[in-house]
């Protein structure tokens, strides 16, 4: 079995580890000439190894797990190329413990039984302890990982498990609370800068026999993206283009002509999907059109689902815009309707005119903070029952019940706005909704006050105008609320022409 196309994996039945001298240890194929660049760099020892300095202190678990010292099961959880197969081999290397590796990628519950089985038979012969190394954990089934429980509570096996994905998401509890969680960090780009450098100079590398320009070095370190695996892959890959040309150097030009582009860190099923789309919605909600527009390209490249994407806008247009811009959530619809209705590639332009939209709109999240102050009423028990004039009076009998008497209809008034009570008793007077300032929904603000005196029968405060001379709009405070607000509507409207213009 492989896994990464880096290293051969022992036979998944728990077959015993090739002998010594016939170059394989303890499960993994022995590095040879012809081995990647990034076999034959492995560390040969935890003091080699780089970049995890918060796991390598004196007596900290991943020292006490290479030694020996301590037979605890860890689950290895970090990005790729920071250092987890590296640390497997460290401890089939370290130990005169049986070690066995596989890979979930194909190995079944069958193959992890017999393994335990053999593990199980040793220690009651007295045999050394048995380590289970299982690269990519996280796609083994809940019922894979059921299998390892009882073989990890009593020790039969110590596992080394080995993970890209967040562990609280991939790995069943009861397997997670048996084992040591550690975590590797992507290695930073110093790090990386002194491993490139060692694979220059080491005669497991390259021996000395090409250069590495500075220019051509930074280059590799940022397509790395903190991954040394890539690095040294990306190193190799110019190693062997600059041979090929005759030279000793391996300046940019060649580097850049052996790597075209660096791959794009997004998992769709892990925790960097939740990282990539939380920096997306916070870049639009910040008004960041330019890293919005970048988040949307990281998880296109990826192969991100558009229309999880197009999902994404459309809630985001009433949560974060809502009424400061009525028509952002017309837009993110549309969108998601194209990426239905034409689909990739050509819908990434409809997205990516959505999310420019978005991002450059006026902001409010007034809409959100409504529906969730009521929700949060009801929910307290709060509202009573349905006031008896708003009650249904279409059913036979309901008008006896007095249902729907003295409801006033608003279109019987000219204003088409009338006194009367609409929230449940111990509700009346609350206010959920609170406009902001912001784009179109200066409007509303402006207008919202003036709605809210008539509905409750409040008098409407007079104009300058009024104090002078109150005759001039009559003797009806509700009426004269009325034109109020129709003047309001107006001259809101004006201001957002005029603040778009």
């Amino acid at each position: 079995m492989e896994s990464d196309a880096l290293f051969t994996l022992g036979e998944p039945a728990g077959a015993p580890s090739a002998p010594v001298g016939s170059g394989g240890v303890d499960g993994f194929t022995a590095a040879g000439a012809d081995s990647p660049l990034p076999v034959r760099m492995r560390p040969a020892s935890i003091d080699e190894l780089v970049g995890q300095d918060h796991l390598l202190a004196p007596g900290a678990p991943l020292r006490q797990l290479v030694g020996g010292a301590a037979p605890m099961s860890v689950i290895l959880w970090g990005p790729p190329g920071s250092g987890k197969t590296t640390i497997a081999h460290l401890v089939a290397r370290a130990t005169d413990r049986r070690f066995v590796a596989m890979s979930a990628l194909s190995a079944g519950v069958k193959d992890v039984r017999a393994v335990i089985e053999a593990a199980r038979r040793q220690r009651r012969a007295g045999g050394p302890q048995t380590v289970l190394f299982i690269d990519e954990v996280h796609r083994f089934s809940k019922t894979q990982q059921d299998s390892l429980l009882a073989a990890v509570e009593d020790r039969t096996v110590t596992l080394l498990a080995a993970t890209t994905e967040n562990p609280y998401f991939s790995v069943i509890s009861p397997l997670l609370s048996r084992c040591v969680l550690l975590t590797l960090q992507p290695l930073d780009d110093d790090a990386v800068r002194g491993l490139l450098r060692r694979a220059v100079a080491d005669e497991r590398g390259l021996g000395g026999a090409l250069t590495l320009a500075t220019d051509a070095e930074d280059h590799l370190v940022r397509l790395a993206g903190g991954d040394v695996r890539k690095a040294l892959t990306a190193l190799e890959a110019a190693a062997a283009t600059a041979t090929a040309l005759g030279t000793g150097r391996i300046d940019l030009a060649t580097a850049e002509q052996a790597v075209d582009v660096a791959a794009v860190r997004y998992d769709r099923d892990g925790d960097a999907h939740y990282d990539v789309t939380s920096a997306f919605i916070k870049s639009m909600r910040g008004s960041d059109v330019d890293a919005a527009l970048h988040w949307l390209a990281r998880m296109l490249v990826a192969g991100e689902d558009a229309r999880f994407i197009a999902r994404r806008l459309v809630i985001f247009a009433s949560e974060d815009v809502g009424m400061a811009d009525p028509t952002a959530l017309s837009v993110a619809t549309a969108a998601a309707h194209a990426v239905e209705y034409v689909g990739l590639p050509e819908a990434q332009l409809n997205l990516a005119q959505a999310v420019i939209h978005l991002a450059t709109a006026p902001k409010s999240n007034s809409a959100t903070t409504a529906i969730g102050a009521a929700i949060a009423d009801v929910r307290a028990g709060r509202g009573g029952g349905v006031p008896r004039a708003l009650r249904d009076a279409h059913y036979s009998g309901a008008r006896g019940l007095g249902h729907g008497a003295g409801y006033r209809y608003p279109h019987d008034d000219q204003r088409g706005v009338v006194t009367q009570q609409y929230a449940p008793d111990d509700l009346v007077g609350t206010d959920y909704y609170r406009p902001s300032g912001h784009g179109a929904e200066r409007s509303v603000a402006t207008r919202l006050p003036l709605l809210r005196r008539i509905v409750r029968g409040l008098p409407a405060p007079l104009a300058r105008a009024e104090q002078a001379a109150p005759a001039a709009t009559g003797n009806d405070p509700q009426r004269a609320g009325a034109e109020q607000v129709d003047g309001a509507d107006e001259g809101g409207s004006d201001a957002v022409e005029e603040g778009q213009q």
